[in-house]
């Protein structure tokens, strides 16, 4: 019997070595592993640089106080804010507490400005912004809201995609509007760029605020985020899962506007933004921001897509719509998403489930066009065998 808490429905194997694309079982059986740690191991599993990286820096010093000045972090925070819209970076250690702190940022800024009475938050049936109470509470998903009152108010939930309702819901009291540029657990749904310009210039005219969930996203598509080909700037934006590559690192940026009413005291973590971390986090950014990287993740994400739509047209009966930009995809399944998976995962490949009866599919973003047709062979073998 496991001594580990009964929170997670495991399936029976364990991996012991990954490279790149693969995991490796204690007994050397091979998977092609398109989970990647849920959308974490960007680079894919061991990478060279961030496999030295972290030797290097755990030789020099793994973890000091906020207290004092962090070189590595304000290294990272300084790329960080070259490369975006943000002027400010907050260090966290997972996408739930850089959500948390999204909130925290933007009750205060209001606050700060004399305007305290705008503290609720508007977000969107189907959302998924973490564990943590306020977040959990904030997607408002009755599957993980159970048992966990009472509920933490400033939310109010709206339905994905109904800009009417958004309009409703939007009252004196509303500070801002948060929703994931695309949505993960939700159904790999993206927000279309019109949308995306259509919630900034509603959160312009009635002066809130413009929260971008960019957790599961960030580096993803083939650009720095998700909503950049959109040309708008938000306010606040909270990453993580594959800043770090996997290792555990998330962050909320921030424009220098909303960060107003953040002063010594009013946040912090004990070990969000420790040198290990940021170590990492600068190794992932060496790696990315190489020339033509980018580039390449939008080949092979059009390559991804093409072969999926391939798929698609032969078994029609099978899967229903590919969704997705980039190397986050999924696949809305006409038939049930847990038994599909259950059959790649006996022909040696590896995806996770989300809503909407959808398969997500997390390939790094390193992984080779062959890696891809040996995943649509799989998947094509599974399409055959339930058709």
């Amino acid at each position: 019997m496991s001594s580990i808490l009964g929170t997670y429905a495991r399936k029976d194997i364990s991996f012991e070595e990954g490279k790149g694309s693969y995991l490796f079982t204690n007994t050397g059986e091979k998977y092609l592993d398109f989970v990647q740690g849920i959308a974490t191991n960007i680079l894919g599993h061991c990478h060279e640089h961030l496999v030295n990286t972290i030797k290097k820096q755990s030789e020099k010093l793994w973890h000091t106080s906020n207290a004092f000045v962090i070189s590595e972090q304000e290294k990272l925070a300084k790329r960080l804010t070259e490369k975006t819209f943000a002027d400010f970076v907050c260090f966290q250690n997972s996408g739930t507490e850089a959500t948390e702190a999204s909130i925290k940022i933007a009750r205060k800024y209001f606050h700060k400005i004399g305007k305290p009475e705008k503290n609720r938050i508007i977000t969107f049936q189907g959302a998924f912004h973490g564990r943590t109470l306020a977040a959990l509470f904030a997607a408002n998903n009755p599957k993980h809201t159970e048992g966990f009152g009472p509920k933490v108010d400033g939310f109010d939930q709206v339905p994905f995609a109904d800009h009417e309702a958004i309009k409703k819901a939007i009252s004196d009291k509303t500070a801002a509007i948060m929703i994931e540029t695309i949505m993960g657990e939700g159904g790999i749904k993206t927000v279309p760029d019109y949308c995306l310009k259509g919630l900034r210039d509603l959160c312009d005219e009635k002066n809130i605020l413009l929260i971008l969930d960019e957790v599961q996203s960030a580096y993803r598509t083939g650009d720095f985020f998700a909503f950049e080909k959109s040309g708008i700037v938000p306010d606040i934006v909270p990453i993580a899962k594959g800043i770090g590559g996997g290792f555990p690192l998330g962050a909320c940026l921030v424009t220098k506007k909303v960060s107003a009413g953040m002063t010594p005291g009013t946040h912090g973590s004990t070990f969000g933004g420790n040198p290990l971390a940021m170590a990492v986090g600068n190794a992932v950014l060496d790696v990315i921001l190489e020339k033509d990287f980018f580039k390449s993740v939008k080949k092979k994400g059009e390559y991804f897509d093409q072969g999926l739509k391939k798929i698609k047209e032969k078994h029609p009966n099978i899967i229903e719509e590919i969704r997705g930009v980039g190397l986050i995809k999924g696949l809305k399944m006409s038939v049930n998403n847990d038994e599909f998976i259950k059959r790649l995962m006996s022909h040696k490949m590896l995806t996770i489930k989300a809503s909407e009866n959808v398969i997500r599919l997390f390939p790094p973003l390193t992984v080779k066009n062959e890696e891809l047709d040996e995943s649509f062979t799989k998947m094509e073998k599974v399409c055959q065998e339930m058709s």
